[in-house]
């Protein structure tokens, strides 16, 4: 990209009623696999060329080729099938109540951990195959997502997994070397901006989880330098390429397991990892003050998700704007830029907000960047 992106999106969007359906009949074996093909292919189209029209410099697949975010890794490396066999009995077990506000889910740290089948292989770019199928749909630039090492790890039950391996480090750096490669055939592909997903911060951010870990005799901080040393290996030194990290609390409405100030982390990790943009949320009280933004160094920038994906309100410029300025007093505003606080459907269900408040939403952000910035950058 040729300069500073000011209004970025986190990469998933509401999906349409036709596309959910088919999605999950799909799942439960009522609809075929080409059936399926054919309801996404019309579905990308469409949010493609409505992300156009609404203006976004930077566009998504939405991820709609995938049953949820996990699927960009989880379909590209050998060793993860249980997981995936695991979060769709428990998904379709639960889907009638997801549609309801007041659901809430177990953290999914807890909830999705199975043993691994094998080492964590690459054996397909799955991320690829969406970037390039989006990417001849339009002339603007696309973004594609690809799960971080962490949330990786914090899917395999390594005390399950029989030998396979004895302790987390290893997952996590079998789960860097995959994602190196699934990046870096996006980087030679052209693609230019790849966004790490990265959920499993929340348990150095949580004051309950931390305590549940210093417990168990582990040594926080020296585990959360193992997590940025993975974390780095996946990306690092891979030029010609944007790079983000969204550090994401989750979108789901009534979800508490994201709850705790960036402070916790900032000093050690802003400074230390390696991706550009750092993809940060702020729609609520729960992620505390900007005050840890003082903590990312020049070069770097931060990206306020300062519109929430989890409620039907549609915040307004004014509202946007003052939050920059707040955030402006420690750091300064070319090293930030805005966005949504998460993706708008992390699954194929997806929270219950109404698909034409996601459009004003982005909206928004689009008219307070073009006010606060001058232009959307790129």
């Amino acid at each position: 990209m040729s300069s500073v992106l000011r209004v970025d999106q986190v990469g998933s969007l509401l999906r349409p009623p036709a596309l959910r359906a088919a999605a999950v009949g799909n799942m439960q074996g009522l609809v075929s696999d080409e059936a399926l093909a054919a309801a996404q292919d019309g579905a990308v189209r469409d949010v493609i060329a409505a992300q156009e029209a609404h203006g976004f410099p930077t566009l998504t697949d939405g991820e709609f080729r995938r049953r949820n975010f996990v699927d960009s890794v989880a379909t590209s490396v050998t060793g993860m099938e249980r997981w995936r066999e695991g979060w769709a009995r428990r998904f379709l077990a639960e889907i009638d109540q997801r549609a309801n506000p007041g659901f809430t889910a177990p953290a999914p740290q807890v909830a999705d951990a199975q043993p691994a089948t094998g080492r964590l292989t690459f054996v397909r770019n799955t991320p690829l195959e969406e970037w390039r199928r989006s990417s001849a749909l339009t002339r603007l630039p696309v973004k594609i997502t690809v799960l971080d090492p962490l949330r990786v790890a914090q899917c395999i039950d390594v005390t399950a997994s029989h030998g396979i391996y004895n302790d987390m480090e290893q997952v996590l750096m079998d789960a860097a070397a995959a994602i190196r490669q699934i990046v870096i055939g996006l980087r030679d592909a052209g693609c230019p901006y790849v966004q790490l997903d990265a959920p499993g911060y929340t348990a150095f951010l949580d004051a309950d989880r931390r305590a549940a870990l210093e417990a168990r005799g582990v040594e926080v901080a020296e585990l959360l330098g193992q997590v940025i040393r993975a974390e780095n290996a996946a990306v690092a030194g891979i030029d010609g390429i944007t790079i983000g990290m969204h550090i994401c609390r989750g979108n789901r409405p009534n979800a508490k397991w994201g709850t705790g100030p960036y402070d916790t982390i900032a000093e050690q990790l802003f400074p230390a990892i390696a991706p550009q943009r750092l993809l940060l949320e702020y729609d609520t009280e729960r992620a505390g003050g900007f005050e840890p933004l003082r903590f990312v160094p020049k070069g770097k920038v931060a990206v306020l998700g300062v519109v929430s994906t989890k409620s039907a309100e549609v915040e307004t410029v004014d509202q946007i704007r003052r939050r920059v300025d707040d955030a402006a007093r420690f750091l300064p505003l070319d090293q930030l830029a805005i966005s949504p606080q998460c993706g708008f459907s992390s699954d194929v269900a997806g929270p219950p907000v109404p698909e034409d408040a996601q459009w004003r939403k982005l909206d928004a952000l689009v008219e307070a960047a073009r006010l606060i910035w001058g232009d959307l950058g790129g």
